[in-house]
């Protein structure tokens, strides 16, 4: 497998963030900033550099954790390997209380 195409940013995030293109179907790892720790996930879908990939899965109304806090509310189930984003992931970014 090699190098890792993902980062983690804090223990706990339910994501990582692709450092490079990662393919449906593809294996790949990624590493925790801080600790080093590996993880190791099978993608279920075509990830763009920058786009999050799912560690653990997520039912819908559950909160998304990244950087060790919500940034988001889940509008979709979401699978370990899948593609987060816009379309399964409502931002808490532009939410302010309404």
């Amino acid at each position: 497998m090699g190098k890792h195409k993902f980062l983690v940013h804090e223990d706990g995030d339910y994501v990582g963030v692709a450092i490079e293109d990662i393919q449906a179907g593809e294996e790949v790892m990624g590493v925790d900033l801080h600790s080093g720790k590996k993880f190791q996930v099978t993608s279920n879908h075509d990830i763009p550099l920058g786009h999050k990939i799912a560690l653990r899965a997520a039912k819908k109304g559950e909160a998304l954790i990244k950087y060790s806090e919500s940034v988001g509310t889940v509008t979709q189930d979401i699978q370990v390997g899948d593609w987060v984003h816009t379309h399964n992931l409502k931002t808490a970014r532009w939410d302010y209380g309404n």
